[in-house]
């Protein structure tokens, strides 16, 4: 259970890591605007509705010298990395050098309750014929979704994982069955703090207090990664009573037990004992 809460935080935190890292600048100065049922994209958050179909509107600003050849309009939304919807829909067009091509289409977004809910990070992307994104915008998702979707099953998930591990390691602090290392005692609460972190992360998505991103991922579980850790390294050393002694030694002796002390002999004058 260690190792499987371990190995899912660090792929975590390596994905969070890897989002935050600055993008290399684009070539081609290629910009899209987009609006979704008549509300623009970028001012506020976006409702998306799974029980309706949602109207999207694509604005393509081509400021190249070259012809864009669009053909696929994506709508994602993730988070802690992971992708958890994501639409791709045929839209084939022409955008002419130093000119902008709107078009707009219907996206049916019935599945939607089923794989996600509460604020997500989500982009609305266009892709050229080899499938690579040339233009993208970002909004906040306000997902109208179910809490046994895919997005509120995985929270519910790592809630259980991270109790079991707090339960590990209290339940090993109780018994006194600790390793006697300090440092290895800190890494024994780790797992926990992480999934710490993680809960918090996807509980204030889900509530709709605010959405996954970087901004707001790396303080929680870093916070509480490092509070685990702490805890860990401050938690008494085991007694040495509670290590098991030599099986073959005569083992402790009781004060109150006559039979129990050992008699000790001197030797006396003449050599006589």
């Amino acid at each position: 259970m260690r190792r499987i809460m371990s190995s899912v935080g660090l792929l975590l935190l390596c994905g969070i890591f890897l989002g935050v890292a600055p993008a290399g600048a684009a070539g081609d100065a290629v910009t899209i605007d987009a609006a979704v049922d008549g509300t623009q994209v970028g001012e506020g958050e976006l409702l998306l509705d799974p029980t309706r179909a949602s109207r999207i509107s694509v604005t393509v600003h081509n400021g190249t010298d070259t012809v864009r050849h669009i053909k696929t309009v994506r709508l994602s939304g993730t988070a802690l990395a992971l992708t958890f919807f994501s639409y791709d829909t045929t839209v084939p067009f022409d955008v002419p050098a130093k000119q902008s091509v709107t078009r707009g289409f219907v996206l049916d977004l019935g599945q939607l309750g089923a794989q996600a809910t509460g604020l997500l990070p989500t982009e609305i992307e266009v892709l050229d014929t080899n499938r690579d994104v040339i233009a993208s915008i970002g909004v906040t998702g306000d997902v109208r979704g179910s809490v046994w979707s895919v997005y509120g099953v995985f929270g519910l998930a790592v809630f259980g994982l991270t109790l079991l591990a707090w339960a590990g390691a209290l339940i090993a602090l109780a018994r006194r069955r600790l390793p006697a290392n300090r440092w290895q005692r800190a890494m024994r609460f780790l797992p926990a703090g992480v999934g710490t972190g993680l809960v918090a992360v996807i509980s204030l998505s889900v509530l709709r207090v605010v959405a996954p991103s970087p901004a707001a991922e790396v303080p929680f579980l870093l916070g509480a990664a490092a509070a685990a850790f702490a805890l860990g390294y401050l938690t008494p050393h085991p007694d040495a009573d509670d290590f098991p002694g030599d099986p073959m030694g005569p083992g402790p002796v009781d004060p109150a037990d006559p039979e129990s002390t050992q008699r000790i002999t001197r030797p006396l004058p003449g050599g006589v004992a």
